[in-house]
C-alpha cells in the first residue's frame, strides 16, 4: 500500500486534493486509478486509507474513509550531528527517519569543513523515508547552528549522549545501562573529529554521558547509525510504542 504525508488535516469522509508531485506519482508512476486506495498521514491525526475520487490533469482527489491507525510517536530523540559532505549527511537523515529519531539538530564545530546544505531536500528525504517506513511523523530537520550555541541554549532536562571518538569512554550500552528515560540526544561529531575544547566542554557537562563505539574510527553516517540502533535497543520504542 502507497503512503503518503501530507499537511492537511485529516478527518472522516474528508476529500483531499494532493499536489501536483504525490497526484503524478501516483498517476504516471504508480498506474493508480478511480478507486484505487492509498494510505496517508499528517503528524497529528493519525493513518487514514483513502480512495481516489477524482484523477484529473489538476491533481489528484482522495476521499478518506477509514482510520488505519491512531497517531503514535516513537521516543523523545534527536540526533545531532555535526555538517558532513552532501552524500553523507543525506544518508544520516535517511537512516535517522528509518530508525525512529524525532528531530535531527545540525551542528557546526570547529573542524567542520563541509558544503552548505539544503534544508528543504533533506527535509523530502526524511519524508520519503518515514512513508516507506511505516512511521507516523516526519522528523524535524533543524537547521545548522553552532556547537557553542547549541551548548548554551541546550534543554537541561534532555540528556546528551556524546560518542567520543577517542575511545576514553564506557561503550554505549555500559553508559546507558541505569540512565533516566527521559528525552535524549544522540552527539556525532565531524570527519575530524571534535576539538580537545570541545571534547573538555562536552564531559563537563552535567547532563552529557560520554560513551564509545568501539576500537574503530567510524565515518559519521556509520557512527550515527551505530549509535541510533544501541540507543533504541538500550532505551527506544523497540520495547513499545508511546500512543497519543
Amino acid at each position: 500500500m502507497i503512503r503518503l504525508f501530507v499537511t492537511a488535516d485529516l478527518a472522516q469522509d474528508h476529500a483531499l486534493a494532493l499536489d501536483l508531485g504525490q497526484s503524478r506519482y501516483l498517476t504516471a508512476v504508480m498506474r493508480r486509478e478511480v478507486g484505487d486506495e492509498v494510505l496517508v498521514f499528517n503528524g497529528r491525526d493519525g493513518e487514514w486509507r483513502g480512495a481516489l475520487e477524482v484523477v484529473a490533469k489538476r491533481g489528484v482527489v482522495l476521499r478518506l474513509t477509514a482510520l488505519e491507525r491512531p497517531q503514535a510517536f516513537g521516543p523523545d530523540l534527536d540526533l545531532v550531528v555535526a555538517l558532513v559532505k552532501r552524500t553523507r549527511i543525506e544518508t544520516i537523515i535517511e537512516k535517522a527517519a528509518e530508525l525512529g529519531a524525532r528531530r535531527v539538530r545540525l551542528v557546526i564545530t570547529e573542524r567542520t569543513n563541509a558544503e552548505r546544505v539544503r534544508l528543504d531536500r533533506l527535509t523530502a528525504i526524511a519524508t520519503e523515508a518515514a512513508e516507506q517506513t511505516g512511521r507516523m511523523d516526519v522528523p524535524e530537520i533543524v537547521e545548522p547552528l553552532k556547537l557553542a550555541k547549541l551548548i548554551e541554549t541546550w534543554d537541561a532536562p534532555r540528556r546528551l549522549l556524546f560518542c567520543d571518538e577517542a575511545g576514553e569512554a564506557k561503550p554505549v550500552l555500559e553508559a546507558l545501562a541505569g540512565t533516566p528515560a527521559a528525552p535524549w540526544a544522540i552527539l556525532i561529531g565531524p570527519e575530524g573529529g571534535f576539538s580537545p575544547t570541545e571534547r573538555e566542554s562536552l564531559r563537563n557537562l552535567i547532563y552529557a554521558t560520554p560513551a564509545s563505539l568501539g576500537p574503530r574510527i567510524l565515518r559519521a553516517d556509520t557512527a550515527a547509525i551505530s549509535a541510533l540502533t544501541l540507543w533504541q535497543a538500550a532505551q527506544g520504542d523497540w520495547r513499545g510504542l508511546e500512543v497519543s
